[in-house]
C-alpha cells in the first residue's frame, strides 16, 4: 500500500485519519487515538500530511516534520469546497487530504515551539487586557446607578476610585462598598499581571535580532514587535509586502466581474489582534510625523495624502504601508532606512 498523502480530521481525543495514494484513490481510512496517531505517523514512510488549521494542528505538523513527512496546515475555509455529500469525520479527512494535493492551494506554516509560546503569551495578555475592562465598566455601572460618576478612561477610574470609597457622604451602601473594594484589589491584581507580562515581552523583544529589526521601524514598538514575529515568522512565506498587508486584511476588499474593477472597505481578514497594533502604531506615527525631518520620505508620504484623506483613512492606509515595510526588513534583514522609502 503506497501512501502519498494523509489527511487527518483533528479531535481532542480521536483522530480521523484518510490516505490517498499517487492517483488521489483512498487507500485508507482509520481513527486513532493521539499516541496511536503518532505511532502511525512514525511507521508510515515520508508523505503530505495535511490537517486544518485549528487547536492543536502545529503540535501534529511539528510531529510529522520530526518523522520526515510535508506537513501541511490548510485553512479551514479552503477546505470545505471538498467535501462531498454530507458532512463527517471520514469525510472531513477526505476533503482535507483531497485539498492538499491541488498544487495552487495555500497553507500555513508550521509554528516553531518558541513562536507558538510566544503567541500564547500576547493572548493571554490581550484576555486580561479584556478581564480589566469589563472590571472596570462593572464598577462604573455600580457606581453610576448610586448616582456617581467617573470620567471615562481607566487612568481616572484608578484615581478617582479610592476617593469615592473612602467618602462616607456619597451614601454607598457598605455591602456595596465592599464589593467594589474587592473589584479594586482584583484590578490591581490584573494590572499587575499585564504591567509583569508587558516587561517580559519587552525583554524578550530586545534580546531577539529579528525583532530588533522590526523596533527600527516607527510605530512598532516591543508588544507589536514581538506579535509580528510570533505570527508572521519567515517573510518567505509571502511574496511581497503587499501580500503580508492582504493577509492581515489592510487592503481594500475586491468584488470585480465583467471587466469592471469595484473596491469596498478593508478586507478585515487574518489576525485581528496584529491589526489592531499596527492601526495603532500608525496613529501613533501620525501624531509625531511633524517632528520628523522635513526631506523624510514617510513624512513626506502622510502628508501628501492626509489633505485629501479622511484621519482613520490615512492611519489604515499607513498601517498598510508599515506592513509592507515591515515584509521588506524582514525579507532583507536590515534595520528600516527612511531614505530607502517611496514617498
Amino acid at each position: 500500500m503506497s501512501i502519498a498523502t494523509i489527511g487527518i480530521d483533528i479531535g481532542k481525543s480521536k483522530f480521523h485519519v484518510c490516505a490517498l495514494d499517487e492517483r488521489g484513490h483512498v487507500t485508507l481510512r482509520k481513527v486513532f487515538s493521539r499516541s496511536g496517531l503518532i505511532r502511525f505517523l512514525a511507521n508510515t514512510p515520508p508523505a503530505r500530511v495535511a490537517t486544518e488549521a485549528c487547536a492543536g494542528a502545529h503540535f501534529i505538523g511539528r510531529k510529522a516534520e520530526s518523522f520526515g513527512h510535508d506537513a501541511r496546515l490548510l485553512p479551514g475555509q479552503y477546505v470545505k469546497a471538498y467535501v462531498k455529500s454530507q458532512k463527517n469525520d471520514y469525510a472531513d479527512a477526505e476533503a482535507i487530504a483531497e485539498a492538499a494535493t491541488r498544487p495552487t492551494m495555500r497553507s500555513v506554516p508550521v509554528k516553531p515551539v518558541d513562536h507558538q509560546t510566544l503567541q500564547l503569551l500576547h493572548r493571554q495578555r490581550s484576555g486580561w487586557v479584556g478581564e480589566r475592562t469589563a472590571l472596570a465598566n462593572r464598577v462604573r455601572a455600580m457606581l453610576l446607578e448610586f448616582g456617581i460618576t467617573v470620567p471615562k478612561g481607566i487612568r481616572q477610574l484608578r484615581r478617582n476610585l479610592p476617593w469615592v470609597l473612602e467618602d462616607a457622604d456619597n451614601e454607598l451602601p457598605d455591602r456595596l462598598r465592599e464589593l467594589i473594594t474587592e473589584l479594586w484589589s482584583d484590578m490591581i491584581r490584573l494590572d499587575d499581571r499585564i504591567e509583569g507580562l508587558t516587561d517580559e515581552l519587552d525583554t524578550l523583544a530586545r534580546a531577539d535580532p529579528q525583532t530588533r529589526l522590526l523596533l527600527s521601524i516607527p510605530g512598532i514598538g516591543p508588544i507589536t514587535a514581538t506579535a509580528l514575529t510570533a505570527s508572521v515568522g519567515d517573510a518567505s512565506t509571502f511574496r511581497k509586502g503587499r501580500d503580508l498587508a492582504a493577509w492581515l486584511g489592510l487592503v481594500p476588499r475586491q468584488y470585480s466581474t465583467g471587466g469592471q474593477t469595484r473596491l469596498l472597505g478593508i478586507g478585515r481578514r487574518g489576525n485581528r489582534h496584529l491589526r489592531m497594533l499596527l492601526i495603532h502604531g500608525a496613529r501613533a506615527v501620525l501624531r509625531v510625523v511633524h517632528t520628523r525631518d522635513e526631506g523624510d520620505a514617510l513624512r513626506r508620504w502622510v502628508e501628501r495624502i492626509s489633505p485629501r484623506k479622511h484621519a482613520n483613512v490615512v492611519a489604515v492606509a499607513l498601517a498598510n504601508k508599515l506592513a509592507r515595510i515591515v515584509h521588506g526588513v524582514l525579507h532583507y534583514q536590515v534595520p528600516f532606512d527612511p531614505r530607502l522609502m517611496s514617498a
